[in-house]
């Protein structure tokens, strides 16, 4: 590798906001669920249960090879592949909508509805798995050691304000323009 420049900081910046945006991705669903979702969908407890519980272990599992798989793809194309992915995924939900326009049942719409969301919350997951491992290794191929935990640590705090930002931002979005537009 060649000389190091301060360019690594605005790479740095570039990670920290992808952080910021897994995270905040990943809230939508819980901070729409209740006064949006739960009841177009006639979901209960255990729905939302089920969708994040699976999520959570997809998540998991996915974490198992997103670092190989990084490693294999490249840093830049891994990392682009994720972030596309994750995308995909949270888009995917707004679709779920749509599928359960039928004027079905009750009992059709909660059940299609929870298996849509299943299917978007598990491409979200599979995405979301990639962005630690690609960060991680950013982290390694541009800096120097004694910036690498400094730098590590200003990417990782993303996860809290994404965390932080999504409630002050997703409801708002949801009540303007509808809770599909606050996945997308």
């Amino acid at each position: 590798m060649g000389k190091m420049t301060n360019y690594r900081w605005t790479i740095c910046a570039m990670l920290f906001f992808a952080t910021t945006v897994n995270y905040l991705d990943r809230q939508v669903l819980s901070l729409t669920w209740d006064e949006f979702i739960k009841p177009e969908f006639h979901w209960d407890e255990s729905h939302y249960g089920t969708i994040t519980s699976v999520f959570s272990i997809v998540y998991a599992i996915c974490m198992l090879f997103a670092g190989r798989f990084i490693d294999w793809m490249g840093t830049k194309k891994g990392f682009l592949w994720a972030i596309g992915v994750w995308s995909a995924g949270a888009c995917l939900h707004a679709l779920c909508g749509v599928v359960t326009e039928t004027g079905a049942t009750v009992v059709t719409i909660a059940t299609i509805s929870m298996y849509c969301f299943l299917a978007a919350r598990c491409v979200l997951a599979l995405g979301e798995a990639g962005n630690f491992p690609a960060a991680i290794k950013v982290t390694a191929e541009y800096f120097p050691k004694k910036d690498r935990a400094y730098a590590t640590s200003i990417f990782n705090a993303g996860a809290s304000i994404g965390a932080l930002i999504a409630p002050l931002t997703i409801p708002i979005l949801a009540k303007v323009w509808g809770w599909e537009m606050a996945f997308i």
